[in-house]
């Protein structure tokens, strides 16, 4: 009996404590739950029926980043990668038990050497990255890329049949498709510069899609030789949108800020994203949504520091993100879920 019920006071003060999180402008989001606690926990994306999660980590005796799978209880946390390496981009696969990610095990055990920032806040794109799939208990892994370059950054059409990624093969970092067994990869952009973080619609017709195109000589050097050091810069990206075989590209946001982690409403007609938009000194990054015309954008979140990675649940019922809100550390982030009212408030606004 005692033991049930420090259990359940233990429950009740994670409760209280996530909840206490919200800012009271976050009218949006209800019900906050941190499902990890402690470490560097982002890209959380639920599988295509809603009850399991996968996500990327580093904690415990991790150097780098390895993919898990939980609940939405933040319970029955399983690591599914090789353990090996530094991986990314974790996916489920619709209408299988797989996930799809990206790893560079396959060249080293290590971790490969941090991003160099004596070049500023860069990214690592690893020329040792490749896509695998692999089981939800870990077993069986299939290796789907093997060209020289990064190839990463990876999710999954609704149907199941296609991968959308980024590679850097053909000497510049572009969108590439290919079938779920790896087969008829082709490259969707052709533009200089850097696309990636790419998500398809819920009808699998459109895909969403960080971007910087250098106009500038000087921004193309900088980008080139930073490519060329397997570094990319992401201070300034914007959305674009197009349909899933690359025409019709549009520019959907235009404010010079660091915007990325785009996904796609189940309508799909709006998109949930992240940007320090709205901080002068381009630290602090918040959740916002706006239509895919560009216009009615709105703020989501209004915490200090770190929120990205969102991601709205099938049923549309919860929303589940990255967030170094209540973090004990500068190098802390964690998950968390929380009921998704978007949709109701709006229904209940009445028209001015």
């Amino acid at each position: 009996m005692k033991i049930i019920i420090i259990t359940l006071l233990i429950s009740a003060l994670q409760l209280f404590a996530s909840d206490s999180l919200i800012n009271i402008n976050e009218k949006y989001i209800s019900n906050l739950k941190q499902l990890t606690f402690g470490g560097l926990n982002a890209e959380a994306y639920f599988s295509s029926n809603g009850k399991e999660i996968v996500f990327q980590a580093t904690k415990g005796n991790l150097k780098c980043d390895q993919i898990f799978t939980m609940n939405l209880k933040g319970e029955n946390e399983v690591i599914i990668s090789t353990g090996k390496g530094r991986t990314t981009c974790g996916y489920f696969i619709p209408g299988t038990d797989r996930i799809v990610y990206a790893s560079t095990h396959a060249a080293a055990d290590d971790c490969l050497p941090d991003a160099d920032r004596s070049k500023g806040y860069v990214w690592a794109v690893f020329d040792e990255y490749d896509i695998f799939t692999v089981k939800k208990d870990g077993t069986d892994l299939k290796q789907l890329t093997t060209t020289i370059g990064y190839d990463a950054e990876c999710t999954v059409s609704p149907d199941g049949k296609k991968i959308i990624f980024t590679s850097s093969r053909d000497g510049d970092l572009e969108l590439y498709e290919m079938n779920i067994d790896g087969t008829n990869q082709k490259r969707i952009t052709f533009d200089n510069g850097y696309d990636g973080g790419a998500f398809y619609s819920n009808d699998g017709k459109q895909i969403i899609y960080r971007a910087h195109h250098p106009i500038s000589i000087e921004d193309k050097k900088l980008g080139e030789d930073l490519l060329s050091k397997e570094l990319v810069k992401p201070s300034q990206m914007e959305l674009f949108i197009m349909n899933s075989d690359g025409s019709n590209k549009r520019q959907l946001t235009n404010n010079g800020a660091a915007n990325f982690a785009p996904y796609f409403t189940k309508n799909g007609k709006k998109i949930i994203f992240s940007s320090n938009v709205g901080d002068p000194n381009k630290f602090n990054f918040d959740l916002f949504i706006v239509d895919t015309s560009g216009a009615n954008l709105e703020q989501i979140t209004f915490t200090d520091g770190f929120d990205g990675f969102p991601m709205i649940s099938p049923d549309e019922k919860k929303i589940i993100f990255a967030s170094a809100r209540g973090a004990k550390s500068r190098r802390e982030i964690n998950i968390f879920l929380a009921d998704w009212n978007y949709k109701n408030i709006k229904k209940n606004v009445t028209p001015k």
